[in-house]
């Protein structure tokens, strides 16, 4: 795919990974709509793709309500004409054993991880059909290798690949590619919540996570459709 002068929604985009991609998408000439929940995060993401080839319009908005989703949705292709990319980065990784797993946590991990995944890709699908675009399901590498603390983590993430996989197959005869791209640890805020202690050179940079997104939406990975994309230190 030729990113320059298309359209991308991506989620989570206020800081770490997901501003890394808003930012990557950017430089490559697309217009980004980088959506997060954060006015002040979203400010910066757009203040650092200022000069670059496509620019970036901030959206506050909740990924767990599917109306604002919706809403998102809409405004993207309302500013951009089109959307060829969709991108859900927003994600929530608790640490926490199975016996300490309340039932507001669940909900929650479930409402950001899962639910949310569905209601963008829902949302964008009729404009990705249009423009014969892609997804790009942000997942772990939890989903393959948890640990013990991460099995709702992992879980969710594991979920999101079957989901990817699923949903490629829908989108093969619309034009529509799906991948799930899974990276180890990414040196972001989220991680230094869970793994304070984790050595520097054991975890990946935003900007690597993002590249590997780039590449996927690349016509030389036109036939990995439905596949996960594993990346680690």
């Amino acid at each position: 795919m030729n990113l320059q002068g298309k359209a991308a929604v991506v989620t989570g985009a206020g800081r770490g990974i997901g501003r890394a991609i808003a930012l990557r998408l950017a430089g490559a000439g697309m217009n980004v709509l980088a959506v997060a929940r954060t006015a002040k995060d979203l400010k910066e993401t757009a203040s650092q793709a200022s000069g670059m080839p496509g620019k970036v319009l901030p959206h506050k908005a909740d990924v767990t309500r599917s109306e604002q989703v919706d809403a998102f949705v809409r405004r993207a292709v309302a500013e951009f004409g089109r959307l060829d990319v969709l991108v859900n980065n927003a994600g929530a990784a608790p640490l926490c054993k199975i016996d300490e797993i309340t039932d507001s946590l669940l909900d929650d991990t479930l409402a950001v991880n899962v639910r949310a995944v569905v209601y963008a890709c829902r949302s964008a699908w009729p404009a990705l059909t249009r423009s014969r675009g892609a997804i790009v399901n942000i997942s772990s590498l939890a989903a393959l290798d948890p640990f013990p603390g991460f099995a709702l983590y992992g879980g969710t993430k594991a979920w999101v690949n079957t989901f990817s996989q699923a949903l490629a197959g829908e989108g093969k005869p619309l034009g529509i590619r799906v991948f799930s791209l899974g990276p180890g640890a990414v040196e972001t805020k989220m991680l230094r919540k869970v793994f304070p202690d984790l050595p520097a050179d054991q975890a990946l940079q935003p900007d690597e996570v993002a590249a590997a997104v780039e590449w996927l939406l690349d016509e030389r990975a036109e036939h990995t459709s439905g596949q996960t994309l594993y990346i680690r230190k």
